[in-house]
């Protein structure tokens, strides 16, 4: 089992949902990035997702694109975005990390090279959005034989003939996408979400978490409800984008967090 299945099942036997928080690793710089990850856990984050920087990230709304470029200003790259898993491991080694991305970082670096190295930092999982099912072998399957869950996303137009394909090599958790379109683009409704994600769980045994649309304890709260767990990325990226201390960012976390987990 690896990080992210343990924190699932630790969560099922407390009749707890999921709070997963994204960050842009880099983001505005790799020591204050690497502040607020060291403090996710103690702010309720059951898993963190951690943003690759990259230059042409089409899935993503203004607030994360904005987000990636301060960081690549600032000089981050995939491999200090390993480096930073690493950091974070010396003093953490129980909460999941999953990687979330594109692949051209990681095409670029090479596939078994990165498995590796990623293996080696503590790297639990994968979100790589612009590689779909019909490109398994090119790092679905290489990752999930190397020990890494490979976490695909559904969407409000993955549709009963798609969904089999999308889940067919899925693991970890499935993440939907509760909104059309790019993150932060609009707020995600629980009466919207839940008749898809009881859809998709009539399909997998795998926990499915919601993400994008998220930016209030009450909404966590909702959305968690009726899946098993939430993410938050914008509205925290965003908080960190207007120049707010690590400990303001962290508070804003803890408020999520207590949400997604009063569900």
């Amino acid at each position: 089992m690896t990080r992210i299945d343990q924190k699932f099942a630790q969560l099922k036997a407390k009749g707890r949902r999921a709070f997963v928080a994204y960050i842009m690793a880099g983001d505005p710089d790799y020591a204050t990035s690497l502040q607020i990850v060291k403090g996710l856990p103690a702010a309720g984050v059951d898993i963190i997702e951690l943003g690759v920087p990259f230059t042409d990230p089409m899935a993503d709304g203004p607030t994360i694109q904005l987000a990636g470029q301060r960081a690549l200003a600032a000089g981050q790259t995939l491999e200090k975005t390993l480096q930073l898993a690493r950091d974070f491991r010396v003093d953490d080694d129980t909460t999941p990390i999953v990687l979330m991305g594109y692949y051209n970082p990681i095409h670029s670096r090479g596939v078994d090279d990165f498995l590796t190295a990623a293996r080696t930092v503590g790297i639990d999982g994968l979100i790589i959005v612009d590689l779909p099912p019909e490109e398994d072998d090119e790092l679905c399957v290489p990752a999930q034989k190397a020990g890494l869950n490979f976490i695909r996303l559904a969407t409000p137009t993955t549709d009963d003939k798609r969904l089999p394909k999308v889940l067919q090599n899925t693991s970890g958790f499935v993440y939907y996408v509760s909104i059309t379109g790019i993150t932060g683009a609009a707020a995600a409704r629980a009466s919207d979400v839940g008749p898809d994600v009881a859809r998709i769980k009539a399909r997998t045994d795998l926990p499915v978490v919601v993400g994008f649309g998220i930016r209030t304890h009450e909404t966590a709260r909702d959305i968690a409800a009726i899946a098993d767990g939430c993410v938050v990325g914008s509205a925290i990226v965003s908080r960190i984008g207007d120049g707010k201390s690590p400990a303001q960012v962290l508070q804003f976390v803890r408020s999520l967090a207590q949400g997604a987990h009063r569900a």
